[in-house]
């Protein structure tokens, strides 16, 4: 079994472009373009214990596997402007707006800090 986040969107083209962008190839598309699958090497679920506003709350969130100023050069190429890199106690995140204005969190994780 795999993970497969489905974002709805009201403009695929553009979404294609930011996803693309951060990293995704594009898979099968139908004919009148209203799906279009993304595959990426691997995926998972991720657990995060929130407090009672944050509950039940879903993000998306991908993990690279090459710098992230490489995919935020990637992301402003493409048009989009990301938060900067920081560093956090797994690794490095950034935060970037997809095109209807959702936060996408991309992770670098460093396995060497987890305890």
């Amino acid at each position: 079994m795999r993970v497969v986040p489905i974002r709805y969107t009201t403009d695929v083209d553009a979404a294609l472009r930011f996803y693309r962008a951060v990293g995704l190839e594009v898979g099968a598309r139908s004919r009148p373009g209203a799906w279009v699958e993304m595959p990426g090497a691997a995926g998972m679920l991720a657990l995060h214990r929130a407090g009672e506003d944050d509950a039940g709350r879903c993000e998306l969130a991908f993990e690279a596997d090459e710098p992230l100023a490489q995919v935020a050069d990637r992301l402003r190429r493409a048009g989009f402007e990301p938060g900067p890199v920081v560093d956090e106690n797994f690794g490095e995140s950034l935060r970037v707006c997809d095109p209807d204005g959702v936060w996408v969190q991309i992770n670098r994780h460093d396995r060497e800090l987890y305890t």
